[in-house]
């Protein structure tokens, strides 16, 4: 099952708007994939119903982590109808309604839309008070914000936490096993030591669902792994059916040998970095599971896959290249752009995505880039939601394009002589 984190959301008012009367509370149960649970209430004088049921909804999208996705129950129509169908024309109008009058709530709602850029999240309507269990959880959560206050007046609004999860992510039991969820204070500098960095190794839970690919980017501490080059970093990003789950493989490993400057100014990670990371046989189990009987999608396939088996290899994992399929995206791009540059940083200019700061080249980053660029190359759909219909709704936008079988290309992987001299002159370009 993909990685989904479940909120249930609920206001609740006292004299609902009567100033000096009312009091207000929001609550929010939330359910994360792993099985942890949090309960959020808070609330505030003078307020309204749509106010609490706004914070509340606020509330969920700052305790969840923006790259899982999320799917949010409320029983407010005036919630969900609000930020799936009326938004996009308050903001045209300049925040006004179809009448010319002013949108209410207009301080929240501007919050709620800047919490849900760049994130997947499903909105669900609930009735309220018929039974459902985290409903109800949620309206007994809303009536302890109000209780909070009873009559009387405060000039900030109360939040209280009755768990700790989330709050500092708990650093895996066992170093390497499998987990999905990153350290809060890993601040993405690999440039100096950082114990805040632990590995994100997933289940392979969707290892037998239909169309399920993966794009893959390895870093390395060289170009020759038969002379004892070895992989500093892998990335990978889930796809199926077209669709991101929210799945992704992140490791770094010690590559047991000193990597030069000149490489370190590639890919920007340093010696002191992955000198307390894992061996790549400590985590090769968990890697190995999660790709095989998958397409795997990479850009020069033959480079990474050529560094996989041989990693796979030490580890005694020694038939992997016959457990995935591989499609090389630059086999791909020289058939459908001959005679242009067709390297991943051309990709994203010719087709106008994945354009995300790529100062170094890291496996994750690369990875999602890549899934975008292969996504537009190969029909210009990019869908960003789990459960979407095939309607083109909202969260899913095509060029028009036709789909390409790529199986066909699946073979063209030796390396060739033209491939190895460009990405030799590319790095000395980088490198000047």
């Amino acid at each position: 099952m993909s990685q989904l984190n479940i909120a249930y959301t609920d206001g609740a008012c006292k004299g609902n708007g009567k100033q000096g009367v009312s009091a207000g509370g929001w609550g929010v149960y939330l359910h994360y994939f792993n099985g942890d649970e949090r309960h959020l209430w808070g609330g505030e004088p003078d307020t309204t119903n749509n106010r609490m049921e706004l914070m509340a909804a606020i509330t969920a999208l700052e305790a969840t982590p923006a790259q899982i996705p999320l799917q949010l129950w409320t029983d407010s129509g005036y919630v969900k109808d609000g930020i799936t169908q009326w938004i996009g024309g308050w903001k045209l109008r300049g925040w006004k309604k179809a009448d010319g009058k002013p949108v209410l709530n207009q301080d929240l709602w501007q919050r709620l839309d800047q919490l849900t850029q760049n994130r997947i999240i499903d909105w669900q309507w609930i009735k309220g008070h018929a039974g459902h269990a985290g409903n109800e959880m949620a309206d007994q959560l809303a009536n302890k914000g109000v209780d909070g206050f009873g009559d009387e007046t405060l000039p900030n609004p109360i939040v209280h936490n009755d768990e700790n999860f989330m709050i500092n992510t708990p650093k895996p039991k066992h170093p390497y096993a499998y987990n999905t969820i990153q350290n809060p204070d890993y601040d993405g500098d690999t440039s100096r030591t950082n114990t805040d960095f632990w590995p994100i190794l997933p289940k392979p839970d969707n290892r037998d669902a239909p169309e399920r690919q993966l794009i893959m980017d390895t870093e390395t501490t060289g170009f020759n792994e038969a002379g004892g080059d070895r992989i500093v970093e892998v990335g990978i990003v889930e796809l199926v059916g077209r669709k991101f789950t929210g799945n992704i493989l992140h490791v770094y490993i010690n590559p047991e040998k000193h990597m030069d400057d000149e490489v370190i100014q590639v890919h920007g990670i340093s010696n002191e970095f992955v000198s307390d990371k894992p061996k790549f046989a400590e985590v090769a189990q968990q890697i190995y599971e999660f790709m095989a009987g998958s397409e795997v999608i990479a850009h020069n396939a033959t480079f990474d896959m050529r560094f996989l088996n041989m990693e796979f290899n030490r580890a005694g994992l020694s038939n992997f290249a016959n457990s995935v399929k591989v499609t090389d995206t630059l086999a791909l791009a020289k058939q459908m752009y001959p005679g242009q540059k067709n390297s991943l940083d051309a990709l994203v200019k010719r087709l106008g995505v994945g354009q995300k700061d790529r100062t170094f080249h890291g496996a994750l980053l690369d990875s999602e880039i890549l899934a975008e660029v292969y996504l537009a190359m190969t029909g210009g759909q990019i869908a960003m939601a789990i459960d979407d219909d095939d309607t083109g709704g909202s969260n899913t936008r095509s060029t028009g394009s036709v789909f390409y079988d790529l199986s066909q290309y699946a073979g063209l992987l030796t390396p060739s002589e033209s491939d190895i001299e460009a990405d030799a002159l590319w790095r000395a370009k980088v490198l000047s």
